[in-house]
């Protein structure tokens, strides 16, 4: 089913994207051009290597029309041609998986496989500190918070249960073998689990390879996603962050796990609700 939306609602909703895209930027642009780095908020702009100006471009969706775009500067970008109405301009589903096929049947194995197994929440966000177990160097230049024989002894005082390959791949030799799993690209779509961090701010990074066939809307709903559960990632890791606002949630204790596994259920969550949202949008799901 086709949605034909007339000028004056396709253009309102362009503008409002664009402004909702450079608030969400704006601290990362202002810092760039003093050059100038944040080791929270700024993770998302290198880690998926996406730009600002990338967000700020608004796309429809699959299935919808834009009435009176012929003329419009969108009508001569990829995977864009001509609507049924006449004037109108639509994104091109079949252009874009005839293209993106493969990566398409990736996307969706992932989305689905994750949203329908269960959320497991007992990492207490360790795979920080298993980046750091046992090593002198460090992937972020801030002090430790407990120091470095704190750091180790609290890595030797849980288990470590990582199940997303992209933190697991950064961990010290030492910390490899105490990790329950041993994911891998390969078995990424066996593993992935709607509790994890990494996988919910994934969720970005698929809308985003989604391209076109994702609204606007959902892309900037999923980098909102990713900005929140990177700052609890932050916040739960065993840096000291707070000379840059993130209070720590002290996952050694008690309170500090509590504190995590209620934010960790939350964005489970949130992430299977978009999940749902992008299949929805990219591939036809009710």
């Amino acid at each position: 089913m086709t949605t034909l939306l007339d000028p004056a609602d396709w253009r309102a909703r362009e503008t409002a994207h664009a402004a909702r895209a450079d608030a969400l930027t704006a601290g990362h642009r202002e810092r760039a051009a003093r050059g100038e780095k944040h080791p929270v908020e700024d993770f998302l702009f290198t880690y998926y290597s996406y730009a600002p100006r990338v967000l700020r471009r608004w796309h429809p969706g699959a299935g919808v029309e834009l009435a009176g775009a012929a003329d419009d500067p969108r009508a001569a970008w990829r995977w864009y041609t001509a609507g049924t109405a006449a004037g109108a301009v639509t994104v091109d589903h079949a252009a874009f998986a005839a293209d993106k096929g493969t990566l398409m049947r990736s996307v969706e194995r992932i989305l689905r496989t994750t949203a329908a197994r269960p959320g497991q929440f007992g990492c207490f966000g360790l795979h920080e500190w298993a980046m750091v177990y046992r090593q002198d160097e460090r992937r972020h230049a801030v002090p430790l918070r407990l120091g470095r024989d704190g750091t180790d002894a609290v890595v030797e005082s849980h288990e470590l249960r990582c199940t997303h390959i992209d933190a697991f791949r950064f961990f010290t030799p030492d910390a490899v073998p105490r990790n329950r799993f041993a994911p891998t690209r390969e078995t990424q779509s066996e593993l992935e689990q709607p509790g994890c961090l990494h996988a919910g701010m994934d969720v970005y990074k698929w809308a985003m390879k989604l391209g076109p066939l994702v609204p606007g809307e959902l892309l900037l709903d999923a980098f909102e996603l990713a900005r929140d559960i990177r700052l609890l990632d932050m916040q739960a890791s065993p840096y000291d962050m707070r000379p840059w606002g993130a209070d720590p949630v002290a996952i050694e204790t008690p309170e500090g796990k509590a504190e995590y596994v209620r934010r960790q259920r939350g964005f489970a969550e949130r992430s299977n609700a978009l999940r749902g949202a992008l299949l929805a949008a990219a591939f036809g799901d009710a």
